[in-house]
């Protein structure tokens, strides 16, 4: 079976900078993902940092309440100046799960917002493959929420 990849793009009513300000936020992570999924750090941190060379460790529920047990994201790229995060991410059920993130002003106080997944989980692949295109399409919905809520997290 091979890895699938998934590719959602939208267009966001706020600048890169503020869309990339607002994804340093672990709240921002876990708003975006409810209830599809559920992030909870393992360790009390108030500061996540993300940035390139960091590992992350989450306990993960499935709609909040089916644990997939602890999901992982290493911080391979997560550059400012670019408006790009990379991610490889895994857990027991999901080996590979790399994730871009790519913002691109669009001049007019926008943004163009675009979520990019390599996922591969063997015989689950397929299945795997479908949740995700639900999921980030959920996120990014949230994200419009978010952000024309002007909310802060």
């Amino acid at each position: 079976m091979q890895s699938r990849t998934v590719i959602k793009t939208s267009r966001f009513p706020a600048s890169g900078r503020n869309v990339f300000n607002k994804l340093k936020s672990i709240q921002t992570l876990q708003y975006i993902a409810s209830p599809y999924a559920t992030f909870t750090p393992l360790t009390e941190r108030n500061d996540f940092n993300w940035k390139a060379g960091e590992t992350f460790s989450f306990r993960l529920k499935l709609f909040g309440v089916i644990p997939l047990g602890i999901h992982t994201i290493k911080v391979i790229d997560f550059n400012e100046e670019a408006y790009r995060i990379h991610t490889t991410e895994s857990n027991a059920y999901v080996p590979i799960w790399n994730h871009s993130i790519v913002l691109n002003p669009l001049g007019d106080g926008a943004s163009q917002y675009t979520d990019e997944v390599e996922i591969y989980a063997g015989w689950k692949t397929p299945f795997v493959y479908l949740w995700a295109k639900f999921f980030y399409a959920h996120r990014q919905k949230k994200w419009l929420i978010l952000l024309s809520n002007h909310e802060a997290l």
